[in-house]
């Protein structure tokens, strides 16, 4: 029998789940615990090097973040998601996963702070640099890509104020790159 195929309406609420086996309950449970039981040493050593799926430390991953991951990877047609407990670590999870030692960023000097302190003070020291550009004019990322240039970071809203404070900010940085 083919697979049914639920609109995006019906995979909001049910996309990465099926219904508890033991209970039927339909809603996702809630798993607190911080580990996990394994069947035996051998079990416990394929999971954590990765050999085998399976969960050991909550920190990694958990049923219950298992199903919002499913779930935003259906939503978004992708092939996998990962949750993080902050915007800022899924910022420093992504910009780390794609640069390396003598690349670069462009990103908007209207960052959030916290974003700005990734940018400016902790990437650097990890050999990526970061040039900073007045989002105002658009023409400014493209005229500050070389090809090192692994990402182009911008936030929508990047600070109450918008430009002034981490304007002021960047101007004293010694770490920041100035704009081209």
């Amino acid at each position: 029998m083919a697979q049914r195929q639920f609109g995006f309406n019906t995979q909001q609420l049910h996309a990465g789940q099926v219904p508890d086996a033991a209970t039927g309950a339909r809603a996702v449970p809630i798993y607190q615990t911080t580990s996990f039981v394994f069947k035996d040493f051998a079990a416990a050593k394929a999971i954590s090097s990765v050999e085998e799926f399976g969960f050991d430390y909550t920190r990694i991953t958990n049923p219950t973040n298992e199903v919002l991951e499913n779930r935003i990877a259906a939503l978004e047609g992708g092939s996998g998601a990962l949750a993080v407990a902050s915007g800022s670590a899924a910022t420093a999870y992504s910009i780390l996963n794609i640069t390396h030692a003598g690349d670069e960023v462009v990103a908007a000097k209207t960052l959030y702070g916290g974003s700005f302190n990734l940018f400016v003070n902790t990437l650097p020291k990890h050999g990526v640099t970061t040039t900073l550009v007045d989002p105002a004019d658009p023409d400014n990322f493209a005229r500050a890509v070389i090809d090192k240039t692994r990402a182009i970071f911008v936030e929508t809203i990047g600070n109450p104020d918008i430009t002034s404070s981490i304007s002021r900010r960047s101007a004293g940085s010694p770490n920041a790159t100035a704009s081209r």
